[in-house]
C-alpha cells in the first residue's frame, strides 16, 4: 500500500514537468467565433477577414460543397447549420465543445429577403422569412449562451438599415430586422451582468447574393403569383431582376468588406459600440439616420409630456461625448453623472416622489 502511494506521490510531483504541446496552446488562447450564413456575401466576407487576422472561424454552411471549400481556407471551420433545423444546431454545439476552443464570438448573419406589398404577400413566405431572420437567431443565440456566457465574449446580430427603414414592399423583411433590434436591445439588458456584450450591425446595401436570392425566388413564381393593385410594380422588378442575375453578384454593388470590418470591431474592439450603421453612400446613412430623427419627433409632438426643441437639444448635447468616446460608461463617475442628469430629464426637473 505504501509502495503503491509512493508512486501516485511520484507522478503527481512530476505531473507539471509534463510539457504541453505548443498545438494545445494555440487552440486555447486562440479565440473563436461562429458566424451563420457563412458562404457568401457578409458572412464570408467576415470568414475570410476574421481568419486572415489569426482568429478562428465556425463558419456555418448548409451544402456540401460549400462546407468543403472553406474548410480549405486557414483558420476556418465548416459546420453544418441550417438555423431552422435544431438538430444541426444542437449538433454544432457539440461539435464545437468538443473542439476545445470554447466561443468568444457569435455572429447572427443567416438571413433571407422576401418581397411583396403586405396586402398581396403570402403567409407562408411571412412565416419562412421570420423563421430564419428572427427564430433562427433566437434558435442558435440560445444554444450558444452558455458557451458566449462562459467566456464573457460577444453576440453580434447582423441587422440592416431595414431595422430602421421600412418601405413598400419590404415589409416583411423589415419586420424581422425591427424584430431583431428588439431582440438585440433585450439580450444585451440580459447579458450584461454576465460580462457579454451584444451590438447590432446594420449595413446598407452592398453587394450580396441575398438580393440574388430573392430575385430566384420572384422569377420562379413569375406565372404563378399576382400582386393584384401592385402588379405594374412587380412586373417591374421581374425585368430588374432578370438584368441582376445576367450580371451576377459581382456588379451587384459595393462588396461588403466595410462590414467584415464593423463585424471585427464589435466582437473585438475594447469598447465595442451597441451599433454600427455601415452604408457604402452618404444618401444611405441620410435615409437611415433622417427616419430615426423623425420617428422621435413623431413620437414627441402632441401630448401633454412632449418635449422642447431645447429640451431635445439638451439631451443630444449630453449623450454626445458618450458615443464619441469623450466620456465613456465604464467609467464610474462619468456614469453616475450621465444616469442622474437622465434622471432628471425624463421627469424635467421634477423631483422623483418618496
Amino acid at each position: 500500500m505504501k509502495f503503491l502511494v509512493s508512486m501516485i506521490a511520484c507522478v503527481l510531483l512530476l505531473l507539471p514537468l509534463t510539457p504541453v504541446s505548443a498545438d494545445h496552446h494555440h487552440v486555447v488562447d486562440q479565440k473563436a467565433v461562429l458566424i451563420t450564413g457563412a458562404t457568401t456575401g457578409i458572412g464570408r466576407a467576415s470568414a475570410e477577414r476574421l481568419a486572415a487576422e489569426g482568429y478562428f472561424v465556425y463558419a456555418g454552411a448548409r451544402k456540401d460543397a460549400d462546407m468543403e471549400e472553406l474548410n480549405q481556407i486557414d483558420n476556418i471551420m465548416a459546420v453544418r447549420l441550417d438555423v431552422t433545423d435544431q438538430n444541426q444546431i444542437d449538433a454544432a454545439v457539440t461539435l464545437i465543445e468538443k473542439q476545445g476552443r470554447g466561443l468568444w464570438g457569435l455572429v447572427n448573419n443567416a438571413g433571407v429577403n422576401i418581397v411583396a406589398p403586405l396586402i398581396e404577400a403570402k403567409e407562408s413566405d411571412f412565416e419562412f422569412l421570420f423563421d430564419v431572420n428572427v427564430f433562427g437567431v433566437f434558435r442558435v443565440t440560445k444554444a450558444f449562451a452558455p458557451m458566449i456566457i462562459e467566456s464573457n465574449g460577444r453576440i453580434v446580430n447582423i441587422s440592416s438599415i431595414s431595422g430602421v427603414l421600412a418601405g413598400g414592399g419590404y415589409g416583411m423583411y423589415a419586420a424581422s430586422k425591427h424584430a431583431l433590434e428588439a431582440m438585440t436591445d433585450a439580450l444585451a439588458s440580459e447579458l450584461e451582468e454576465f460580462g457579454v456584450h451584444v451590438s447590432a450591425v446594420n449595413p446598407g446595401n452592398f453587394g450580396s447574393e441575398i438580393g440574388l436570392t430573392r430575385c430566384k425566388r420572384l422569377l420562379k413564381n413569375a406565372d404563378a403569383d399576382d400582386w393584384g393593385l401592385f402588379e405594374e410594380r412587380r412586373q417591374g422588378m421581374i425585368s430588374g431582376c432578370e438584368k441582376r442575375l445576367d450580371a451576377g453578384v459581382e456588379e451587384e454593388g459595393t462588396p461588403p468588406d466595410a462590414v467584415a470590418l464593423a463585424i471585427e470591431q464589435a466582437l473585438f474592439e475594447e469598447n465595442p459600440r451597441d451599433r454600427y450603421l455601415v452604408v457604402p453612400e452618404q444618401l444611405e446613412a441620410g435615409w437611415t439616420i433622417s427616419k430615426a430623427i423623425d420617428e422621435m419627433l413623431a413620437l414627441n409632438i402632441g401630448h401633454e409630456h412632449s418635449y422642447t426643441r431645447d429640451e431635445l437639444v439638451q439631451l443630444i448635447d449630453a449623450m454626445w461625448p458618450y458615443f464619441s468616446g469623450e466620456k465613456s460608461w465604464d467609467d464610474p463617475d462619468e456614469e453616475t453623472e450621465m444616469r442622474a442628469f437622465m434622471q432628471s430629464w425624463m421627469r424635467k426637473g421634477v423631483p422623483e416622489e418618496d
